[in-house]
């Protein structure tokens, strides 16, 4: 099979794609013929040994993927051989075979694809936990998304709408603003503007601002945290922008308001159980029509250097896919 193989960190020019023999699944595992692997921004950091942890190398990216199970290990009973499921791999997942912990994988709803299924992992279990389980988020709350036409910020949108939010987008170019409007957002705003808190003030028209879902961080952050009314959230879900801003503890105390961290990943290694409800939610709404889940964008594997490239540097819409050319 083949594989994406990181030997040695830098930009995505330096990846390498092997030839060697497929993974075999160990008794609780199984193993997925890869037909796509989700791309994030994560992963680009990763290779160029910019993330907060740094792998052993040599390296193999990709986390997330969907595929159809080839071989179970011996003590898997729950799933089956010619399954389509999509899961988390602790890396590997840009290759024809991947294998995964049984209880890290689910079977994918006849209403999603494998490329959107492939991408959906990540960010549509951390937009439920951020928004129901950090944020509280209720029914006819606005909910504020800075960064929300890429990957992360299409799944809060998603993810919003389900509970019942008014969503407003906030993204940085036209392109991107009708994207997540596309996506079911009820309004957009330009970020990137002097004044955008009084061009998102007329966009409330009245309505409270409850809830901030950033993944942008950098000078958006300030201005966003202002625009809270009184006992609004804001939930740090990430640093897309690079920088990680500086708040005035003061605004908190004055607006009542709350700074909440939304890491999923802690959440999931401290409470392994955690993907197991948030999963079933999220597929029971995938198949009641409840989540309308958004748009991706693919790629071929082969162009693994290419779209690692064009995520780092901010310019996919949706959640970028790498799909194996077999499966067209």
């Amino acid at each position: 099979m083949q594989i994406v193989c990181c030997e040695t960190f830098g930009p995505p020019e330096t990846l390498s794609r092997l030839e060697q023999p497929p993974p075999q699944p160990r008794s609780h595992e199984v193993q997925v013929d890869v037909a796509a692997a989700g791309v994030g921004f994560v992963d680009g950091l990763m290779i160029q040994g910019l993330y907060q942890v740094k792998p052993p190398l040599p390296y193999f990216p990709g986390s997330e993927f969907a595929g159809t199970i080839s071989n179970v290990g011996e003590d898997v009973t729950e799933l089956s051989v010619g399954q389509r499921v999509m899961g988390l791999a602790g890396g590997g997942a840009y290759a024809d075979t991947v294998c995964a912990a049984a209880h890290s994988v689910v079977p994918i709803p006849d209403a999603l694809d494998d490329a959107t299924a492939a991408g959906f992992f990540i960010n549509y279990a951390t937009a439920l936990y951020g928004l129901r389980d950090c944020g509280r988020l209720q029914s006819g709350e606005t909910l504020l998304i800075p960064g929300a036409a890429g990957g992360v910020g299409s799944a809060a949108i998603a993810v919003g709408k389900a509970m019942g939010a008014y969503v407003v987008a906030a993204a940085s170019t036209p392109a991107k603003r009708d994207a997540a409007l596309s996506f079911g957002a009820d309004a957009a705003v330009d970020y990137t503007v002097d004044d955008w808190r009084d061009a998102l003030k007329q966009t409330l028209d009245g309505r409270p601002l409850n809830l901030v879902y950033d993944p942008v961080g950098g000078s958006t952050a300030e201005p966003a945290f202002r625009s809270l009314s009184p006992g609004g959230r804001y939930l740090v879900v990430g640093f897309a922008q690079g920088e990680i801003p500086k708040l005035a503890f003061n605004l908190a105390l004055l607006k009542r308001a709350s700074l909440i961290g939304v890491d999923w990943g802690g959440e999931m290694r401290a409470h392994p159980d955690i993907n197991a409800e948030l999963m079933a939610t999220l597929m029971s709404w995938v198949s009641a029509g409840t989540l309308d889940c958004a748009p991706v964008t693919t790629r071929p594997m082969a162009e693994f250097r290419t779209a690692l490239t064009e995520q780092l540097a901010g310019n996919i819409i949706g959640k970028l896919v790498l799909v194996n050319e077999r499966s067209g």
